[in-house]
């Protein structure tokens, strides 16, 4: 079909050109823009012409928040605060709330009081707004403090993280000010020394908002440590600290500062600016200085893990800093599932009443700042092991998680409900350092990096010789575009920049925890790629979520048991070298003692779990009469009490399916007919303890204690989000005759000094390539 333009003019077709243009566009805005890609241009703000008739209002978001621009929809009006009816509420109304606040729109409302019942009048209810207005006020509704609703029906919005660009807040109410929210454009520490400029992540300098498109000082008369530390916070810094006063009085006095109408005032477990209240309109001088006053300048404290040390520079991997708490099953340093240790074992806490303020406890804790967000839900994957805290409370000045108040009964609570974090953390300006080029989406591409030579910054090529998921996974990370979900060694279909053909980091090897490629082990100076750059060169794919395979060590436990099993019934498994080697040398009618026990493995991450290889390419067993997806799914091994291997077993996934599933969800993987394989999220695979090579053969092992070891996934053929628990540990006794498993436990669930009672556990990590 041609489409065909009316005869026109130049500037009649111009305009029919761009509103097809627009139209064209239109159809892919729901899509976002994801990471590495410019958004369009914003319009700037303009400042609301109101007539004199129109109610003057200010808003607030308030409540359990757990996102600093989410809340209930508070409304002062008439010198107090009251709250907003979910009767007729629709995303129009909430997109005129968010706007009002500052932020570029709504994202979403909830009805309900989802964020808490509010206090005071219900100062509107059935409100029609088209979206466009200016204020709240603005829209009919059955008139301001005119309402048939309970604070049952509060109604609470989640407005978007990008501010308007020019944003100016505008005081309707200057004689309430101390009861209004601070609202401004953005946030920032500038720093001002020689010292401080080329230091990252910028720790010290002037605080600076940014109100109707300029930055602006705030006047320190007012200023209270408590400022400091939210604004500290905010940047992903657990603390503050004092500062040289004495040589920013020098510069305050070479270069005049231009300062913000307002003061701040905040209690200090704040998360978030935009939480602390206005302090007083100052009382600036007519030359715009403040009286007695110099601008504020913050100190910060870095976290551990951000901070340069003077031989290494930044700590090469990411350790946690408490032993008591830890994050667990996030894509990115400062994010995941929190875990905290009581009597030696590592359990989760219950979502209930989490909220900003905890979560913020648990971030400090950490070395991090106030948190971003606290999740709820199991968002960021399931736990295993008990469930240690529920109905959290805490002031915000903790120093740790554990002494906060809680209900020590967790009646009622699942893995289903475990809360999780992400934390403010400095930023390092890793991103810069590291693109994806030729990819169809900003998800994927050839990995090129920014490197120094000869004096100058060019992008170059990783050498994929050793390239693989722990690679994949810190590339990932370091461009926050969640976890790796494929490594590749080569990248002829995508075309990067042809003037980063070159090699410029070759012999890379990660441990997977690292912030930066650039902190991996790696050849330095002295490049070796045999393979070369360009079409040969190191790719990655990524994904926002990741699968984690988890071992039950109690079925483990409850089905172990010894068989003795003749030889000529043992055919195939000898042909898929499920026996030691020493069944090379025996007659047929001999028998051999097999270890047997059953497997179950859980999917609790939030992708399924898929073989690498895809269908085409899975390999026939002709013995057992079927594929083999991952040559080698499971290992499983018998050390002596030293850590010395003694005897050793592995199982293909010959067929990963969803054996059954938690309520409500439905199976998707099945084998049965050449089917797709898999693990469904929330799903498990049991192998039973009767099937071919689900045993280790201990013919030649005599009687003592034994340490039994089982690693999923051992290879990391398969991205997921945590492989610390892929191993699972059991104590074994054998005796000759019986055998016995107990103090099974996954790796990682147990405190370090409880699994130092595991002799060789510590020392018999995955270490396989």
């Amino acid at each position: 079909m041609s489409l065909k333009l009316p005869s026109c003019h130049l500037p009649c077709c111009t305009v029919i050109l761009f509103v097809l243009l627009k139209l064209t566009l239109a159809q892919y805005e729901h899509l976002g823009y994801p990471p590495g890609y410019p958004d369009p241009e914003q319009e700037q703000y303009t400042a609301p012409q109101l007539t004199p008739d129109t109610p003057r209002i200010q808003l607030r978001l308030a409540g359990d928040k757990r996102k600093h621009n989410e809340g209930r929809v508070e409304v002062f009006y008439n010198g107090e605060w009251g709250t907003v009816c979910d009767d007729d509420f629709t995303i129009h109304a909430a997109q005129v709330v968010c706007r009002e606040l500052g932020y570029l729109e709504a994202i979403s409302w909830s009805p309900s009081s989802k964020y808490g019942k509010g206090q005071g009048p219900i100062w509107f209810d059935n409100l029609h707004c088209t979206g466009k207005e200016k204020t709240l006020a603005l829209c009919p509704s059955n008139g301001i403090g005119v309402s048939d609703c309970k604070h049952s029906e509060d109604v609470g919005v989640v407005c978007s993280d990008k501010r308007i660009p020019g944003f100016k807040f505008i005081n309707t109410l200057p004689n309430h000010i101390e009861n209004l929210d601070i609202q401004v454009e953005d946030v920032r520490i500038r720093p001002i020394l020689s010292s401080y400029r080329k230091r990252i992540p910028v720790t010290e300098g002037y605080v600076e908002v940014k109100d109707g498109g300029k930055w602006k000082q705030i006047c320190n008369t007012e200023w209270t440590q408590f400022n400091s530390r939210v604004i500290c916070g905010m940047f992903g810094f657990p603390g503050e600290r004092k500062y040289n006063a004495r040589v920013y009085k020098m510069f305050a006095r070479r270069r005049k500062p231009t300062y913000w109408d307002y003061s701040v005032n905040c209690t200090g477990n704040e998360a978030h600016l935009s939480s602390c209240k206005l302090g007083q309109a100052e009382s600036l001088k007519s030359n715009g200085t403040c009286a007695a006053g110099l601008p504020v300048v913050v100190s910060c404290v870095p976290g551990r893990a951000f901070s340069p040390t003077p031989m290494s520079g930044f700590r090469k991997a990411f350790r946690q800093e408490q032993p008591l708490v830890r994050l667990r099953g996030g894509a990115i340093v400062g994010e995941g599932r929190v875990e905290v240790l009581k009597n030696g074992e590592w359990g989760t806490i219950c979502d209930d009443n989490w909220n900003l303020l905890s979560a913020s406890v648990v971030c400090r804790e950490l070395g991090f700042g106030t948190a971003k967000e606290a999740l709820s839900g199991g968002r960021l994957g399931q736990g295993m092991g008990p469930v240690h805290m529920n109905e959290v409370e805490c002031s915000g000045f903790e120093k740790s998680i554990t002494e906060c108040f809680f209900n020590k009964e967790a009646l009622g609570c699942s893995h289903e409900e475990d809360a999780a974090v992400r934390c403010n953390v400095p930023a390092m300006g890793f991103q810069e350092r590291l693109r994806l080029s030729g990819g169809r989406t900003p998800y994927e591409g050839r990995v090129e990096v920014l490197v120094e030579r000869n004096g100058s910054l060019v992008w170059g090529t990783v050498c994929s010789d050793g390239w693989g998921t722990m690679e994949a996974m810190v590339v990932c990370r370091q461009l926050g575009l969640g976890f790796a979900s494929n490594a590749f060694q080569e990248t002829w279909y995508w075309p990067g920049e042809v003037s980063a053909d070159a090699v410029v980091m070759s012999g890379v090897r990660c441990s997977g925890t690292e912030m930066s490629l650039s902190h991996c082990l790696h050849h330095g100076a002295h490049l070796s790629c045999p393979r070369g750059g360009g079409r040969n060169a190191a790719g990655v794919s990524c994904s926002e979520t990741a699968p984690d395979l988890v071992l039950n060590p109690q079925v483990v436990e409850q089905t172990t048991y010894m068989e003795d099993r003749p030889m000529f019934m043992l055919q195939c498994a000898f042909e898929e070298n499920c026996l030691a080697s020493t069944s090379n040398q025996v007659p047929a009618n001999s028998y051999r003692r097999l270890l047997r026990f059953s497997s179950q493995i859980h999917n609790n991450g939030q992708s399924d779990f898929r073989p690498k290889a895809s269908r085409h390419s899975w390999v026939w067993h002709d013995c057992h009469r079927h594929y083999h997806s991952m040559e080698v799914f499971t290992l499983y091994d018998l050390f002596s009490l030293n850590g010395t291997k003694i005897a050793e077993g592995h199982k293909a996934s010959f067929c990963l399916e969803d054996s059954e599933c938690d309520e409500g969800i439905e199976k998707r993987y099945e084998c049965a007919n050449f089917g797709e394989q898999g693990i469904t999220v929330g799903c498990w695979d049991t192998y039973r303890h009767d099937i071919d090579c689900q045993w280790v053969d201990i013919t030649d092992i005599k009687p003592g204690d034994y340490i039994f070891q089982i690693i999923i996934n051992p290879n990391y053929e398969v991205p997921e989000s945590d492989y610390t628990n892929n191993i699972m540990k059991c104590r074994c006794r054998y005796d000759g005759h019986r055998v016995w498993m107990y103090s099974c436990h996954n790796g990682g669930s147990l405190s370090t000094e409880t699994e130092q009672t595991f002799p060789g556990l510590l020392n018999n990590q995955v270490t396989h390539r």
